[in-house]
């Protein structure tokens, strides 16, 4: 560091950018650092934004991810440039599909220089800033020294605006010297978000007019609803109309405790929220956005009035046609309702009554499968309903993607803040990483990650991690020796499978050579000899849970019927 006369101070631009991420309020970094970014990554280090560093750039874009989607904050993911930025696009572009804000930070080649072809003399030349721009990011690249700070401060409020960002920082920039004054007071990253439109009187009234007709009204609650704070607003119209309430998968327990609520709405449904919503005669959702899992590929939502809420307009009608489109907040859209609607008198709620009640609040789950153990292996269901009822109350649960995924409705979280899915990109090995920044950023919760087997061999490298940075987690490996998702697949297509399956590998020993308590559980005893332990974890917990893999989820099914056009 070198003082000028002026009171500016001379400094490399690595060190420039690293204190203005510490001054903007920023404790954490996680990444890969590489020989381009090994400055940077050091010196955020040592004054203060602890870097976490993982052991694949493709989970260290993911491990941001969850700490940004646990904390509702900005993620900041530092990799490297070439192939660092190409192993970490995967996760980059499911990030942006999450809507979580991450701002991905990686090397790029020197300024002025274009080597993309990979001959010359930077082998890692990589044309990052075309394919990122291509996957639907916003591409910020200092064009020099004096330029570097002010292109990242863009990066981060655009990444704050909740828009896909990239900042890509050129190694000769990054080391260059300019004068800088440090003590000039930094813009705010967050800045009010764009006014949610007021709904229109016009559709308020007509969904009212849909409300008022209809006997046996279903409210389906989206992540959009539970953002908005439209708990309350959402439980007193249920109360004015009689409607049963109901959740997407991501907005899982959000009306936990109600007694209409009737849970998950779709492919992760009961039977007896099923039985509840096949006799709706008008639907109505919030901030929900009907996809293939929470409408079942169109299969769950019954053809009767559809109402739909969303404060962004081209959501609706994007996988189902709506009757009637509200644009507007879910929250204030559900208090203006309250006022249109006529409340009606009990007589007039045919869900609202004590049958439904003691319905939905003595249904158990296990009544909807037939348990299926084998000598080997353990149902999948009533495992989980076990560890449901072994493991810390106080707890996050993210699920990596898979056939395994069935289990959804066995596992209880605290609320939707508490429960992550990782199907944004449609590919497994993501949930790995998202657990370990849920667990940084929620150390007095237990994390539990169910993830399959494919896609922990996808990512296993980072049980290091997990111990190095002491986090509170519990790996539950859904291991039915497959690639499951393409199991069930490939046998009602009448396709050889064998290609699909795995040899039965030994994970809880793996696990145990970085130090994890394990246990391979193939039978119910095994569970239940475990279980003390799993009650109050002291430690990173990993158990390779042995399952059937006859037992296909139930969206399989709604997937091969979609395919074939049934």
């Amino acid at each position: 560091m070198t003082s000028t006369d002026s009171g500016r101070t001379r400094l490399p631009v690595y060190e420039i950018l690293a204190r203005d991420i510490k001054t903007l309020g920023f404790h954490s970094v996680f990444g890969l650092m590489s020989d381009d970014t090994v400055e940077f990554a050091v010196t955020m280090d040592a004054i203060g934004v602890r870097f976490h560093g993982a052991r694949h750039e493709n989970n260290a874009v993911c491990m941001a991810e969850g700490f940004a989607a646990a904390t509702g904050g900005i993620g900041l993911a530092l990799i490297g440039r070439g192939p660092a930025t190409a192993n970490g696009l995967h996760a980059s572009v499911y990030a942006l599909r999450s809507a979580s804000r991450v701002l991905l930070m990686s090397g790029d080649e020197a300024a002025g220089k274009s080597n993309s072809n990979g001959f010359g003399p930077d082998y890692k030349a990589f044309n990052a800033q075309g394919v990122l721009t291509q996957s639907g990011f916003e591409v910020f690249r200092p064009t020099s020294p004096e330029t570097a700070r002010q292109t990242l401060h863009d990066a981060l409020r655009a990444t704050a605006a909740g828009r896909g960002a990239a900042f890509l920082l050129p190694v000769d920039i990054q080391v260059a010297e300019v004068e800088v004054d440090l003590n000039l007071a930094l813009p705010d990253l967050e800045t009010p978000p764009p006014p949610v439109p007021d709904a229109s009187e016009q559709s308020i009234q007509v969904a009212a007019g849909l409300l008022n007709n209809a006997e046996r009204p279903v409210i389906i609650a989206g992540r959009g609803a539970h953002k908005s704070g439209a708990r309350d607003a959402l439980i007193q119209l249920a109360e004015h109309t009689g409607a049963l309430l109901a959740t997407s998968a991501r907005a899982k327990e959000m009306f936990a405790g109600h007694p209409y609520n009737i849970g998950i709405i779709g492919s992760f449904s009961t039977s007896v929220a099923r039985r509840h919503v096949e006799q709706a005669d008008c639907v109505m959702t919030f901030g929900a956005g009907l996809n293939c899992f929470t409408s079942s590929w169109g299969m769950s939502v019954p053809s009767v009035p559809l109402i739909q809420v969303d404060s962004v307009r081209s959501n609706i009608g994007q996988w189902l046609n709506a009757d009637v489109g509200v644009v507007g907040d879910a929250k204030q859209v559900a208090n203006v309702l309250c006022d249109a609607v006529t409340p009606r008198d009990d007589s007039r709620k045919p869900f609202h009554t004590q049958t439904t009640q003691d319905a939905l609040a003595n249904f158990d789950l296990r009544v909807d499968y037939q348990e299926a153990h084998t000598a080997r292996t353990v149902d999948p269901r009533s495992l989980c309903l076990a560890l449901d009822a072994a493991l810390p109350q106080k707890r996050n649960v993210v699920y990596d993607a898979g056939n395994f995924m069935g289990v959804v409705p066995y596992f209880k979280v605290p609320g939707p803040d508490h429960f992550k899915i990782t199907t944004d990109f449609a590919s497994i090995g993501i949930g790995f990483g998202t657990a370990l920044g849920f667990a940084k950023a929620r150390p007095d919760h237990t994390t539990v990650l169910v993830i399959g087997d494919g896609g922990f061999m996808m990512t296993l490298s980072e049980l290091e991690t997990v111990v190095r940075e002491d986090l509170p987690i519990v790996i539950v490996i859904m291991n039915d020796c497959a690639y499951g998702a393409e199991l069930h697949v490939l046998r009602p297509r009448q396709l050889p499978v064998e290609k699909s399956l795995f040899p039965d590998i030994d994970f809880a020993d793996v696990a145990a050579c970085f130090a994890f308590e394990s246990a391979t559980i193939r039978t119910m005893d095994d569970l239940a000899a475990i279980a003390p332990l799993l009650k109050d974890p002291q430690g990173p917990i990993l158990l390779d849970c042995k399952i059937n893999a006859d037992i296909a989820a139930p969206f399989m099914a709604e997937l091969e019927a979609a395919h074939s056009g049934d």
